[in-house]
């Protein structure tokens, strides 16, 4: 998520103006098992995960080339990333709480969380209608 940090969030009241913030909470072994399970197809670019998104071979399924995963997505990096990512993002969290417009979901799935996020934007958003 964007911003990470407190500098960050103080460049960024420097441009606009926000009315709401979205924080999810999200168990850390969840993120961790979901982050160090992504591997991608470095020439395309293309993400897969193995528990939810797999290709259908280890291998890219449009290429056949091979797979990697970033050293960033090991496991345990991406548990010193998110030990990081908290430490750095705890005042960001309480300046926008302390404001007003920190609105907090907790799950470990997004389809269980979507519809509480969606409710939210739909309400401070006007629906986009299609000219059809």
């Amino acid at each position: 998520g964007f911003p990470r940090t407190l500098g960050q969030a103080e460049a960024l009241d420097k441009i606009c103006e926000l009315d709401l913030v979205i924080s999810l909470n999200i168990p850390f072994e969840t993120l961790k098992d979901r982050l160090s399970a992504r591997w991608i197809h470095l020439a395309s670019g293309r993400v897969y995960n193995m528990d939810f998104n797999p290709p259908q071979v280890q291998v890219d399924d449009l290429t056949g080339e091979p797979l990697v995963q970033r050293e960033d997505d090991k496991p345990e990096a991406v548990a010193a990333r998110l030990r990081k990512y908290k430490d750095a993002a705890k005042p960001v969290i309480e300046l926008y709480k302390s404001r007003g417009i920190l609105h907090s979901f907790s799950g470990t799935e997004t389809n269980k969380i979507w519809p509480y996020v969606y409710t939210l934007l739909s309400s401070k958003i006007p629906p986009v209608l299609s000219e059809e």
